[in-house]
């Protein structure tokens, strides 16, 4: 995987910690819970998916650097 690559994983995964938390903060007030629950799990599973590709898009920037040094 290119260095290119890896960045652009390591931008997507922080915009969507970003977005989410933002989303989860600006939830307003007057739904019922079942729309709390269902949008606090989008929110939990999607900032666990955005874990896993920064931890994928970190991984291939320590190995692209590794493979230029070589």
């Amino acid at each position: 995987m290119t260095r290119r690559v890896a960045g652009f994983l390591l931008a997507l995964a922080a915009f969507m910690v970003f977005e989410w938390i933002n989303l989860g903060y600006n939830l307003a007030d007057g739904h019922p819970t079942s729309f709390y629950v269902v949008h606090g799990i989008l929110i939990g599973v999607n900032l666990v998916l955005a874990l896993l590709v920064g931890g994928l898009g970190w991984r291939a920037w320590r190995a692209a650097r590794r493979a230029d040094r070589i």
